[in-house]
């Protein structure tokens, strides 16, 4: 269901990337998107919230969403 989703998000509705990780029972993900309006219609799709109602009752006893702004942003790549 996870690769579903994040290939529905990516290539229907503008989710530029997707990372996950997990340690022990915590998982965290992190998607980036270009605007609100990607979120939205993201959010309204009948599969995703298919998959949001099985996160809620069967896989995960709780969870936190943020959606926030990245006021800035830098890295360093090693060569």
């Amino acid at each position: 269901m996870a690769e579903r989703m994040r290939t529905l998000a990516t290539c229907k509705y503008g989710c530029t990337k997707f990372i996950s990780a997990t340690e022990g029972a915590q998982e965290i993900a992190i998607s980036y998107w270009n605007n609100l309006n990607d979120i939205t219609e993201w959010k309204q799709n009948a599969e995703h919230l298919a998959a949001q109602a099985l996160g809620k009752s069967e896989w995960y006893k709780s969870y936190h969403v943020q959606v926030v702004e990245i006021i800035r942003e830098y890295e360093k790549i090693s060569k």
